[in-house]
């Protein structure tokens, strides 16, 4: 049951470092993908029909931490409180802008939600650079702020934002398309997604590896009791995700969200 229990950990965090990380990446280049109103409702309608399922990976890793790890959540959350206070105020203020954006036909009101989209983004960014720097370092009991640890997590925040900018070149057109691929070269945007998408997991892995989980599950009645409809719920999520993802698997051509 251990196994089982580090094995689902692992999969709901990857899997949100992966695709939630595509959307955040966006979020942070914005300004530079959308230099006028449409093509920055181009730009967000890129990420438009995903985002909110891939939080659902985040809450999924945030129910398993605390039901089938509780030592650690506590550590965890204790410890690097300040990143993850500062990560939950960026998801709020990135969120509401994606959703408020297109509430108010103003332009006042619309730089006003670019900018909550872009600065929530970024601090989003950072402080999961921040976590994952600490976590790397092995530490589960303070923010580690050594030039070691900051260069880490400023490291991850560029990660974050190269993954965006290969995710909108494969779902965008026109000149946002363009600026996005200036980073992907010769080898394309499939080949740098794949490559920054394989990066994320290595972080993961190594932020995992740090915590060391196998030896801070919860009892084993407590694991027997809760794994089950974690299993029966992971095949539905997994296939809700695909068809997502299938169905809004062509280029944006028109800002038809948000």
């Amino acid at each position: 049951m251990n196994t089982l229990a580090v094995a689902l950990l692992g999969l709901f965090a990857l899997g949100y470092l992966v695709l939630g990380g595509a959307d955040i990446g966006v979020g942070m280049v914005l300004p530079f993908l959308g230099r006028t109103s449409r093509d920055r409702r181009l730009v967000i309608a890129a990420i438009a029909p995903f985002f909110l399922g891939n939080e659902v990976w985040l809450v999924a890793t945030a129910g398993v931490l605390a039901g089938a790890f509780p030592p650690m959540e506590s550590s965890v959350l204790h410890g690097l409180y300040p990143a993850v206070a500062a990560l939950l105020l960026g998801w709020v203020v990135r969120d509401t802008g994606l959703w408020l954006r297109g509430r108010v036909d103003a332009r006042g009101w619309r730089a006003c939600c670019d900018t909550a989209i872009t600065a929530g983004s970024w601090t989003v960014a950072l402080s999961w650079g921040a976590i994952l720097a600490s976590l790397i370092q092995g530490s589960t009991t303070q923010v580690r702020t050594t030039p070691s640890a900051i260069a880490t997590a400023l490291a991850v925040a560029g990660l974050f934002a190269v993954h965006g900018m290969a995710f909108a070149a494969v779902r965008l057109t026109g000149s946002p398309r363009h600026r996005a691929r200036r980073l992907c070269g010769s080898s394309g945007e499939a080949t740098l997604l794949a490559a920054t998408s394989a990066a994320l997991v290595v972080l993961g892995l190594l932020a995992g590896f740090g915590l060391e989980p196998a030896g801070r599950t919860a009892d084993h009645a407590s694991l027997v009791f809760l794994l089950p409809p974690v299993l029966f719920v992971t095949p539905l999520l997994l296939a809700t995700q695909g068809w997502v993802w299938w169905t809004f698997r062509h280029r944006v051509t028109t800002a038809t969200y948000l």
